[in-house]
């Protein structure tokens, strides 16, 4: 029987302080007619980034049992969705659980969480990295940042890159085994100026079925904020899951994520704690007003 409301299974990590992962995909996924079955990775007192002495429970041995559980009760998904795993384990218990409740028409969404900036995060390491390529493998989508891209790829970071060149990558990518391919924080505008390129960051998008390429370009607003990476996958899938085109997804992607950000900025607000998501999860209900993406 189709489930009469479609169902994510989601495989974060929830932190009491901070929006990231969890407490931003189960309230955009919601308001997107979308129910999220969580599988917990970890929980933590506060996010990661920004603060000290943060407590963690790590809950790579339960997962398994969760895993079991679900398959005894026949539950179903139409889509798997994973982001931050905290150790090759972790990767292995993803890497089965899709071979466990795979099932026709259903999508698969890794977001490559390891690196930004040039550099991976503390916990990350080459066995790591080495593990989500294995792993991206069994995606039909995949969302890796710009940084996620050139470790993926075994590629040195730059600053700037070809539109050309920052194509093939995505192919490349996509030769893995992905079906569509989003490169985020792309840190330049590809065949723009030296100073346009400082202002403007480019998210490109590429689906390997029918060989097409869509990109949208924003101006930056000079603010960090961290989950941004998991509200854009999140409204991604939603999108997809909800019929729309890839390019649309990404159009809705891309603006949600700025508007949270600039509803945001405007408050003196420690950036540590991420955006204002309540501010603006109700216009996650309104169609896409206008359109950013072009075919490149």
């Amino acid at each position: 029987m189709k489930n009469p409301v479609p169902q994510v299974a989601a495989i974060h990590d929830i932190s009491g302080v901070g929006r990231a992962s969890l407490t931003e995909i189960i309230p955009i996924l919601s308001v997107m007619g979308i129910k999220v079955c969580p599988l917990p990775t970890a929980v933590l007192s506060s996010i990661t980034g920004g603060f000290t002495e943060f407590r963690l429970v790590d809950l790579t041995a339960h997962m398994r049992d969760f895993m079991e559980h679900w398959k005894k009760i026949g539950i179903s998904f139409d889509a798997i969705y994973s982001g931050f795993l905290g150790s090759p384990e972790q990767i292995d218990i993803v890497s089965d659980f899709i071979d466990e409740f795979r099932i026709p028409d259903q999508i698969v969404v890794i977001d490559p969480v390891m690196a930004d900036n040039g550099t991976l995060y503390e916990t990350m390491d080459s066995r790591m990295v080495e593990g989500m390529r294995t792993l991206i493998r069994k995606a039909d989508v995949v969302t890796p940042n710009f940084t996620e891209a050139c470790f993926l790829l075994g590629e040195p970071y730059r600053d700037r890159i070809s539109l050309a060149e920052l194509k093939s990558w995505a192919v490349r990518i996509a030769d893995m085994g992905p079906q569509r391919v989003v490169i985020t924080s792309v840190p330049d505008a590809p065949g723009g100026t030296p100073d346009e390129t400082k202002k403007v960051a480019t998210v490109l998008a590429y689906d390997r079925i029918d060989g097409r390429f869509w990109r949208t370009r924003n101006r930056l607003i000079p603010a960090f904020y961290p989950g941004t990476g998991d509200i854009f996958t999140s409204v991604l899938l939603g999108s997809l899951l909800s019929g729309d085109s890839l390019p649309i997804a990404l159009d809705r992607s891309v603006q949600f994520v700025e508007l949270a950000i600039r509803a945001t900025f405007g408050f003196n607000l420690p950036t540590r704690e991420g955006v204002l998501l309540e501010r603006v999860l109700p216009s996650l209900n309104q169609p896409v007003s206008f359109s950013m993406y072009e075919v490149v």
